[in-house]
């Protein structure tokens, strides 16, 4: 049953002559100036912006980015900041009745004065905050904010605790908690201006807000009803116009509900892009007195039902999403802040990334909870490119205090963030934390404590993530929500029945990755491993010509204590080791995609048992040595190509038992392939010494074992042969030992550059296989596919778009020239 949605028509009775117009906004987003709080000297600084942009771009700090600089700039925390501005209002806008002076985000603890005059006080950076300021506006308008740091308040909130709560300090303040340092990302808790500040004059009648609430969903009807919001001084006369694809469809009188109901025929569903058209209809919502507009508002709305579908069965609990009545099997990663410094993240960094995801096949992006609620462009784009959204609440890997004050704030928190994106088709899910639960049941952080303290501390858990939040998404919504990511954690062996997981045994516990093979939960939300980024990016770092991975600069960018500990441990088990930096970087990433990859298409080949994988993490917030499949510098690591080939609809999976060998064709897509299936065992040299066919119909929505074979009977030595399988159009290669100990032959690869309308054709071709290609050119620009396998006299073409009218020096590394 859908929550009921209750929402209030605003009505606001003021005493002034009636005058219909519409609203005049201008954005002050310029003549910026900072200081630090008792300098004298102003400086430029950009809005929207941060105090390190603006002192990095005014050469006062260097590049935090860049070596070690990190720690030289630690200091800037410490301080107090003050921005200020002049701007200059209209006599038009002067004139409005009302009118708002509103800031998007103020990161964090500010003070703001409109011409002298206090008008704001702010302690949440996820927060708009609108204030009335007609009685103070002049033509010339000063405005100051003044940002104090963070550590003051939250000294101060500590203090009237008679305990620690896990993790730091940073959970008194609501604002980005990766800013305060993380296993992947600097500690970089900057403040300022991070969102518009914009001033909105009106007269009789605004729109303040609509929301789309779907009351029934078929193929030839959909009944919605528009809930708006209106600022207004009276109701008589007011109609409302709606308009679907720039046609009109309904006009209503104004009424005290705010509730509006209208209809769409023969109504075009919205579908994750690898099921269907991400299709949008175009809303547009006209607010009239008699003929006179007073307001219109429109934006993009795709119809489409989801549902999380938690249900006992005999195994434990499914954990799966319905879109349109039909399951979907998630393929993704987990989505961090694209910068430390969010104003450098614009329009087209937000579009390459999410270019990225759909082109390496991902339905759906976790938005982690311990980074920040996106920029509405982010949702556009998910919209309009057809990528599911599960969406965190901003809680990460701690316990939060529970005083009336900060369960205020965070509720207003939540109830701007939801009022704001329940208009996105793509969000599936709102999720209240990252590991909260499973960091008190499993961490150790009930350890010395009395058993009062414990309650105290799980009550005010309770109050937030089991009250505060759903009672928020149920009011305000019609999505579903989750409580905490996982929900059991990997020490409970409920992990693997029930919910969602988080499996770090490989990485943080060093298991092997065959591990994620052999136990795969219903849904798995969290794994991952690290490996070193791109040349180019370690060149970043380093701010030198020549490849250096010992420099302590460099250093710097491997955030996990253990971590280059840790690659090189399961480097030793899986690949060969190389002192080269250039080789060891290619093996590092070579390690990652192998170990990944093996989840990846473990859990596909579970369906329906398990319903998702969605890998640690997409992107990186600055030049690091991380869990990413994309570097800083938008470089795709042999993960990202990876996830491509093994996301793909229809996928041809194989795995190993004793010895007996079993061949999956995965297919989500809506309808039944049938195809003929070739399965042969071959040497590197292309050698065939078993072949067989077969007639196969791979069913929609489902994973099927689709041959067994048993290896017994044939002479075949792990170390130098290979199972190659296809099916139509898809091939798949399977090994049967080791990388580092496959004996494969050298030889060079013949290579043929054309040039195409939007870069090159790369013309592949070898006498022997070739394992794990990796192509390389000082030319920037993407290739479609890198760190392939070439089979033996087969002809690869590979696409390299590029703006460049020449490729310089083309390389070509493969696995088997280290192995020798």
């Amino acid at each position: 049953m859908r929550p009921k949605i209750v929402l209030f028509l605003f009505v606001l009775i003021f005493g002034c002559k009636e005058k219909f117009d519409t609203p005049e906004k201008i954005i002050i987003n310029s003549s910026w100036q900072f200081k630090m709080l008792g300098d004298s000297v102003w400086i430029p600084a950009e809005v929207p912006g941060n105090v390190i942009s603006d002192l990095l771009e005014n050469e006062v700090i260097t590049d935090p980015f860049i070596g070690d600089n990190e720690k030289n700039v630690q200091w800037v925390f410490e301080k107090d900041w003050v921005y200020k501005t002049q701007f200059s209002c209209s006599e038009a806008l002067l004139d409005k009745q009302h009118i708002e002076l509103t800031f998007d985000g103020l990161d964090t603890y500010a003070e703001v004065f409109l011409n002298d005059s206090l008008i704001l006080n702010t302690n949440n950076a996820f927060r708009s905050y609108s204030i009335p300021v007609k009685p103070l506006l002049k033509s010339k308008n000063d405005l100051k904010i003044v940002f104090e740091n963070t550590g003051i308040h939250e000294e101060r909130a500590k203090a009237k605790l008679p305990y620690a709560l896990p993790e730091g300090n940073r959970i008194f303040t609501r604002k980005a908690q990766f800013q305060y340092g993380w296993d992947w990302g600097p500690k970089l808790n900057t403040s300022g201006i991070w969102r518009p500040v914009s001033l909105l004059g009106w007269n009789d009648a605004k729109i303040r807000d609509v929301y789309i609430q779907q009351n029934t969903l078929e193929s030839n009807e959909a009944k919605l009803k528009a809930h708006v919001a209106v600022a207004a001084e009276h109701l008589e006369n007011k109609y409302l116009d709606i308009l679907v694809n720039d046609t009109i469809n309904s006009t209503h009188q104004l009424n005290t509900t705010g509730s509006y109901e209208f209809t769409i025929n023969n109504p075009k569903l919205w579908w994750p892009h690898n099921l269907g058209d991400p299709y949008q209809y175009e809303l547009k919502f006209i607010l009239r007195y008699k003929k006179t507009i007073l307001d219109t508002l429109k934006f993009k709305k795709g119809l489409r039902s989801i549902d999380l579908v938690t249900e006992k069965d005999s195994l434990g609990e499914s954990f799966y999403f319905k879109v349109n009545d039909v399951p979907v099997y998630v393929k993704g990663a987990n989505y961090i802040p694209q910068n430390s410094l969010q104003n450098k993240v614009k329009k087209e960094d937000y579009n390459q990334l999410l270019e990225d995801v759909v082109e390496a096949n991902m339905n759906m992006l976790r938005v982690w909870g311990g980074g920040i609620y996106e920029n509405s462009i982010f949702y556009d784009l998910c919209d309009e490119k057809g990528i599911l959204i599960w969406q965190d609440f901003m809680f990460a890997c701690a316990m939060y205090p529970g005083d009336e004050e900060f369960l205020t704030n965070v509720r207003l928190e939540a109830e701007y963030n939801v009022k704001r994106l329940r208009k996105h088709a793509s969000i599936a899910l709102w999720c209240g934390n990252n590991e909260n639960s499973e960091g008190w049941h499993r961490w150790g952080w009930q350890a010395n404590r009395s058993d009062e303290e414990k309650v105290e501390i799980w009550k005010n858990y309770l109050k937030v993530f089991d009250s505060i939040l759903p009672n928020t998404v149920a009011n305000l919504t019609d999505t579903d929500y989750w409580e905490s990511s996982p929900k059991y954690g990997r020490g409970n062996p409920k992990y693997k029945f029930e919910g969602d997981a988080h499996d770090w045994w490989i990485w943080h516990d060093g298991y092997p990755f065959e591990h994620l093979e052999k136990n795969v939960p219903r849904f798995m939300s969290e794994f991952g491993f690290q490996s070193f980024p791109s040349k180019e990016t370690i060149s970043y770092m380093n701010q030198l010509d020549t490849l250096d991975i010992s420099t302590n600069g460099f250093k710097n960018h491997q955030k996990h204590s253990r971590g280059f500990q840790i690659i090189e441990a399961y480097m030793q088990r899986d690949f060969p080791l190389s002192k080269n930096p250039e080789d060891y970087i290619y093996l590092s990433q070579l390690l990652q995609a192998y170990g990944i990859g093996k989840g990846i298409e473990a859990h596909r080949r579970a369906r329906p048992y398990n319903m998702g994988t969605l890998y640690w993490q997409l992107n990186d917030c600055w030049p690091a040595v991380s869990w990413s499949s994309i570097d800083f510098l938008g470089n795709w690591k042999a993960l990202h190509y990876k996830a491509k080939r093994s996301f793909k609809n229809i996928l041809i999976s194989s795995e190993l038992s004793e010895d007996n060998l079993s061949t999956f064709i995965v297919n989500d897509e809506l309808r039944d392939d049938q195809g003929m299936l070739t399965l042969t065992i071959q040497d590197f040299y292309g050698k065939i010494i078993h072949e067989e066919s077969k007639e196969v119909t791979a069913q929609a929505g489902t994973s099927r074992r689709v041959h067994s074979l048993d290896l017994k009977e044939l002479k075949i030595n792990p170390n130098k042969h290979m199972v190659v399988a296809s099916f139509n159009s898809e091939t798949s290669i399977f090994y049967l030992a080791k990388p580092k100990d496959l004996i494969l032959p050298t030889a060079t690869i013949v290579q043929k550059i054309v040039k195409v309308d939007n870069g090159f054709e790369i013309h592949l071709k070898s006498n022997v296989f070739q394992k794990d290609v990796f192509l390389s050119t000082n030319v920037h620009g993407k290739f479609s596919d890198n760190f392939f396998d070439l089979l033996p006299n087969e002809a690869k073409i590979v696409h390299f778009k590029s703006k460049s009218t020449q490729i310089d020096a083309l390389k070509i590394k493969t696995f088997n020239n280290l192995i020798r």
